[in-house]
């Protein structure tokens, strides 16, 4: 690793619960037909590397952190979390493993910070258990697996989740899953609707929803958070702008384009794409205030996306807040 000691924060780290875990393989028993949230299940539980490295938060991932010199990693329940789950199972899940992850923290508080599973399905009990995370658990914000049960956080049933999470001023994390089933079907030819592709496609249009929807008019100071150098977003800012501007269509009356509220209410993470051509237009477009460092751990490997950051020619500046200093302010890290 590099010679200079910087700081390192990895912000979207994947952890399961054994909770979790026995939930997926009731769901898999279940199953008769081709799922790829249940595919991804499969992996999950399947008792290899994955398994392991999941349930692990004592041992293995704690000595690639210090093989690797990362300081930090900010936990989240592995996708989907227990977005998959009918409504009583997701609480409970939940609720077990925010205060497992509460543990872990206590036992590791100067490696790991930690962000909230609550369980979508159920609005009002989603809110409860996000302020008991985040008023008693002290865990630093709340992920979310894009859709629920094909139903994305635009629609007003949700927005009081989104309410919370602006009253708490705690940020709101989107990770991908699976395309929902009202879009999946032409990324099934070669399985394109896992990270490949199908990821990104799905939580870029759950973040250009909530662009259109208002949403950050209503609540100024709500923030969200997606990884994988924001989801093909920055590249398409200014063809939303364009067309937002010049097409308004049947879409909300905004108090500002698409890019300004993305460029204020939106922060990116690197998980997973280690390209510095990416990095570099994300940079020009959003600042680096915008952007913090992930490995995207077990599911990308530690050292590259360290070595990688390391050795990125960008201004000495920038790296510090990429790999540190973002993450502090946003996800509020001592």
């Amino acid at each position: 690793m590099s010679g200079k000691q910087y700081r390192r924060i990895a912000t979207e780290e994947a952890f399961a619960t054994p909770e979790q875990m026995e939930a997926l393989r009731r769901l898999i028993a279940r199953s008769s037909t081709y799922d790829p949230d249940t595919f991804l299940a499969g992996m999950q539980t399947s008792g290899g590397q994955i398994t392991r490295r999941l349930l692990d938060v004592d041992g293995e991932r704690l000595r690639i952190m210090d093989e690797c010199g990362v300081s930090m990693a900010v936990l989240a329940m592995t996708s989907t979390g227990v977005q998959q789950f009918e409504p009583d199972e997701a609480a409970h899940i939940a609720e077990t493993g925010n205060d497992r992850l509460a543990d872990i923290i206590r036992r590791h508080p100067t490696r790991y910070a930690g962000l909230a599973t609550i369980p979508v399905q159920d609005p009002p009990r989603a809110i409860r258990e996000m302020e008991r995370a985040i008023t008693r658990l002290k865990l630093n914000g709340v992920m979310i697996n894009s859709h629920t049960n094909g139903e994305y956080l635009d629609e007003k049933k949700y927005w009081p989740i989104l309410e919370a999470a602006a009253g708490l001023d705690v940020p709101i994390y989107i990770h991908p899953r699976a395309p929902s089933p009202a879009m999946a079907a032409p990324y099934r030819k070669y399985q394109l609707e896992h990270a490949i592709w199908g990821y990104a496609v799905e939580v870029g249009l759950h973040a250009v929803k909530l662009l259109m929807s208002g949403v950050f008019d209503q609540y100024p100071n709500l923030r969200v958070v997606i990884g994988h150098m924001g989801e093909n977003i920055p590249y398409a800012l200014y063809r939303l702008d364009w067309m937002h501007a010049h097409y308004p269509f049947d879409r909300p009356k905004l108090k500002l384009t698409p890019g300004e509220y993305f460029r204020r209410n939106f922060a990116i993470t690197t998980s997973g794409v280690n390209w510095l051509p990416a990095l570099e237009l994300c940079i020009k477009v959003l600042g680096a205030d915008n952007i913090m460092w992930a490995v995207d751990y077990p599911y990308q490997e530690t050292a590259e996306a360290t070595r990688w950051l390391d050795e990125a020619p960008i201004a000495e500046d920038d790296k510090e807040k990429i790999f540190h200093r973002n993450a502090e302010r946003i996800f509020r890290i001592a």
